[in-house]
């Protein structure tokens, strides 16, 4: 069996941290995309939605022992 550690705010705030940098950095890349084609709001809010479920997988999985 494997020895844990226990929980402290310090982890609770890095994968709070991890889940707003990854939706941060999606939602800028689809406001990016979106500029190509003519549609920042549309591409910034698909970007917003993407980056929010996959920083939940993000932080699902680098914070699975938490």
């Amino acid at each position: 069996m494997k020895n844990r550690r226990p929980q402290t705010g310090r982890d609770a705030a890095g994968a709070g941290a991890v889940l707003l940098s990854v939706n941060l950095l999606c939602a800028g890349a689809g406001a990016g995309l979106g500029a190509l084609v003519g549609g920042v709001v549309p591409g910034l809010l698909v970007g917003f939605f993407i980056g929010f479920f996959l920083g939940i997988a993000v932080v699902a999985n680098r914070f699975r022992d938490l």
